[in-house]
């Protein structure tokens, strides 16, 4: 999506090895982990407060999962490409966890206070589509 709506690069120009890299992330590594996160954060982050709970979770979320995610989603790309984490991360990382911040939380806090727990990582998924977006264009420039 990425290349064809961000970057408008055309079907003959279109890196299918870069959407391959993509999919094989979400599919291998982010979908199983996020569903694991998400029991996780269910059965051990509780409080009597709703608001309290959900305070918590978005927090274990954004200082845990996204910043985790965000570091393996990069070096992870990096090494598929055969260019270095390190750079990579020096480059993208710092960049690319601001604006997490700044579209996740608010997602999230709406994810744990109205979506049911087997519904959580289809939300996430929905909203991943302009995310990853994101994630590929800065992955290509970094």
């Amino acid at each position: 999506m990425a290349q064809q709506a961000v970057e408008r690069v055309g079907a003959e120009k279109h890196n299918f090895a870069r959407t391959g890299r993509m999919a094989l992330y979400g599919g291998v590594v982010f979908g199983p982990a996020a569903t694991l996160w998400y029991r996780f954060l269910q059965a051990k982050i509780n409080f009597k407060n709703t608001n309290a709970t959900i305070a918590a979770r978005v927090l274990a979320d954004q200082t845990v999962f996204a910043s985790t995610n965000l570091l393996v989603f990069l070096s992870s790309m990096a090494y598929l490409e055969g260019s270095s984490p390190k750079a990579k991360l020096q480059s993208t990382y710092g960049e690319a966890l601001k604006k997490n911040w700044m579209v996740w939380p608010l997602v999230q806090s709406v994810n744990f206070k109205l979506v049911p727990l087997e519904h959580r990582v289809l939300v996430v998924n929905i909203v991943s589509l302009g995310w990853n977006c994101y994630l590929s264009y800065v992955n290509s420039r970094g």
